[in-house]
């Protein structure tokens, strides 16, 4: 009769069986990565409808741009496109007093950036952004938004620091 230890000892030559064979090979064809060091890609998906997912578009977007070509007329379509009137107004008071990315709120380009659900209520979604930076020394450090949005156009319509 088989014991149990037997049938954990199966499951697990299995299991590993399963995500090898499921593990592709490296392009050189000299080796195979080891389950231990295989990561899996992000998943990223979003909705037209949903408020944070705008967020995090318009965010994603807007990095982007600014990493590949800097602030120029894509940049300034984005925010046309996501950013209310009276919010765009706004950053450009803002930003003649700081000399600062309003949006950003800071110079330069963050290597990554996170966008989470904060809050909701009287028409309006609150979500927490988080931009990581990275400087000339390679030491990481994150800054913190509270991004509004109404929820009647998704548009975003508040940017300060959290």
């Amino acid at each position: 009769m088989a014991t149990s230890r037997t049938f954990r000892h199966a499951a697990l030559v299995g299991a590993l069986a399963a995500v090898g064979a499921s593990v592709p090979a490296v392009a050189s064809g000299v080796g195979v990565d080891t389950p231990a060091t295989v990561t899996t890609a992000p998943v990223r998906s979003g909705s037209p409808t949903n408020t944070v997912d705008r967020v995090a578009d318009f965010y994603g977007a807007y990095i982007d741009i600014l990493f590949d070509s800097g602030r120029g007329a894509s940049a300034n379509s984005l925010r046309g496109h996501y950013l209310t009137d009276e919010l765009r107004s706004s950053l450009a008071r803002w930003e003649a007093t700081h000399h600062r990315d309003g949006v950003l709120r800071s110079k330069g380009v963050p290597i990554a950036w996170k966008v989470v659900y904060n809050d909701s209520g009287m028409g309006h979604c609150w979500t927490r952004v988080t931009l990581t930076w990275q400087d000339s020394g390679n030491r990481v450090h994150r800054t913190h938004l509270m991004v509004q949005s109404d929820l009647a156009t998704r548009l975003i319509s508040g940017i300060k620091a959290a």
